[in-house]
């Protein structure tokens, strides 16, 4: 059976549905809303990280480049 496919963009990652509205963002390749920095320090939303995870791994993280 094939996966789901994601619904509309304009429908919140569940994420962004228990978070607090200041750590709100848009997802960095789909513009959905989301938890920003939420699992893993991920500017992504749950959709378009499964496939990153899937060709990357499940230890994909985002690398803070601050100092």
């Amino acid at each position: 059976m094939p996966p789901t496919p994601p619904p509309p963009v304009n429908e919140p990652d569940p994420s962004a549905l228990v978070c607090l509205g200041s750590q709100i963002g848009p997802c960095a390749m789909c513009q959905r809303k989301t938890h920003k920095y939420g699992r893993g320090g991920s500017p992504l939303c749950q959709w378009c990280m499964t496939p990153v995870m899937q060709a990357w791994g499940t230890t994909v993280r985002h690398t803070n480049t601050r100092t």
